[in-house]
């Protein structure tokens, strides 16, 4: 499966769906994610909206088998394992699954949630992504996690029973956090023996809790200088473990990458459901209103983001979308090469100008390129070019600089 991925072009063209669910318990201080608060939710009416949505998309995506499906969130481990089933039925009789499909579901560690995995792993669901967030339970209650250690890592257990594979996020770079604290910490985290790590630094995101604690001087976050030294431990300690980051923040043991995620960062097709879900959807014949019709661009897809406007959305097109827009050959290339970046193994020059017919002067500044090569922070392999290690936590910094 994983080999049908490449950026080189495989004959198999993988084919996604991303599935939101919206709510959470609460809402925690450092998230920007779509994610609702509400005092109750009528799973009837979202078993109805979110199976029309899938419905409206899979008759635009005919003869495409999928290779994954994500459930995120929100709070996906929320869900009614019945439901879950019934989306991941529909999903198969709209598409067909390829062989070895991945199917994740990103789960909270709570005891309450956790007493599901079992029906979750009957459903369909053979891998979850646990959000730990830490192993301390001081910073839990510091980053608003309603959990525990003792009640996280009992949760763990249970998941490494019930599914194939597992994941879980920590969160670092915390203000005042030490070099030798996380490294303790990762040195632990890796001792589960998960196949499959996501380490965050923790920023600050516009509109969150923490934005406002920052800007009234409440809360210090790490320096810069201190969040290098702390991502370039983490790429020592993890590599050693075999381990190593295939992504920015992602790590996993050989072959354990998170396929789903790889399609988003090889920038395939991928549909998108549920409250403010995204998508890129392949090509298709579009009519225009002088009644001609011709092939367009890929469209990018956004479904409504609050809860309450996606369901009226559904009940009265038949579909959640809220805005469809079809990309031209730049903006492809633009987010082709942003996305692909964050990965270690980079970018192919030759296939992104075949997907988008732009020559490689128009998809990267050759000046900036030698410049950045010459610094170390780029690699170039014939048409494939590739951040380094240690420019990693710059990318932000370099893409405007090599973007044509």
């Amino acid at each position: 499966m994983h080999e049908k991925l490449s950026l080189d072009g495989d004959s198999v063209i993988p084919l996604a769906l991303y599935v939101h669910w919206p709510f959470c318990v609460s809402k925690c201080p450092y998230c920007d994610f779509n994610s609702h608060v509400r005092d109750t939710v009528d799973m009837v009416a979202w078993e109805t909206a979110l199976l029309a949505d899938m419905a409206y998309e899979a008759a635009l995506n005919p003869n495409r088998k999928l290779s994954s499906i994500f459930f995120g969130g929100g709070t996906p481990s929320l869900m009614p394992p019945k439901l879950v089933e019934k989306i991941i039925t529909q999903a198969k009789a709209h598409w067909g699954f390829e062989d070895g499909i991945e199917i994740t579901l990103e789960a909270n560690p709570s005891s309450v949630e956790a007493a599901n995995f079992d029906a979750l792993s009957r459903a369909g669901i053979n891998r979850v992504s646990l959000g730990l967030q830490s192993l301390d339970d001081q910073t839990l209650e510091f980053l608003g996690r309603a959990h525990s250690v003792d009640e996280g890592l009992a949760a763990l257990d249970i998941a490494q029973k019930a599914f194939a594979r597992n994941s879980f996020d920590l969160i670092y770079a915390r203000p005042d956090q030490s070099l030798k604290a996380w490294e303790e910490e990762l040195q632990r985290g890796l001792s589960f023996g998960t196949d499959h790590l996501s380490l965050y630094q923790l920023t600050i995101e516009p509109s969150t809790r923490f934005e406002t604690l920052v800007r009234n001087g409440t809360l210090t976050p790490a320096d810069d200088d201190h969040c290098a030294d702390l991502y370039a431990m983490t790429a020592q300690i993890t590599a050693a473990a075999k381990m190593p980051s295939y992504e920015i923040s992602n790590h996993a043991r050989e072959g354990q990458q998170s396929r789903h995620n790889l399609i988003y960062w090889r920038y395939q097709d991928y549909i998108g459901i549920g409250p403010g879900a995204h998508g890129r959807r392949p090509n298709r014949e579009i009519a225009h209103s002088s009644n001609s019709s011709e092939v367009s661009h890929s469209y990018a897809t956004e479904r409504h983001k609050k809860p309450e406007n996606y369901l009226s959305g559904v009940a009265r097109n038949g579909n959640g979308i809220k805005a469809e827009n079809a990309l031209d050959a730049q903006t492809r290339a633009i987010e082709a090469i942003i996305m692909g970046l964050r990965l270690r193994e980079g970018i192919n020059l030759s296939v992104i100008e075949q997907k988008t017919g732009l020559q490689e002067d128009q998809l990267i500044d050759p000046k900036a390129l030698n410049k950045l090569i010459d610094m170390g922070f780029i690699r170039q392999e014939e048409s494939r070019i590739m951040i380094t290690q240690k420019a990693m936590p710059l990318l932000d910094a370099i893409l405007p600089q090599i973007i044509a």
